[in-house]
């Protein structure tokens, strides 16, 4: 949820008629990669691809 929400900021922000904040979007880009990263490693906690 904190992902999407994430992704709508991002997007809302790229959209808006005034030239966004550099700094912001690189920081909510770099928070939206991290929460990939953790669903990412929760999915592989949850499936591993190879048997146990």
């Amino acid at each position: 949820m904190a992902h999407a929400d994430l992704d709508a900021t991002i997007d809302h922000l790229s959209e808006d008629g005034a030239p966004p904040d550099e700094l912001l979007m690189r920081r909510l880009k770099k928070r939206r990669l991290a929460l990939r990263d953790q669903i990412a490693q929760l999915e592989n906690a949850l499936d591993p691809k190879e048997p146990a």
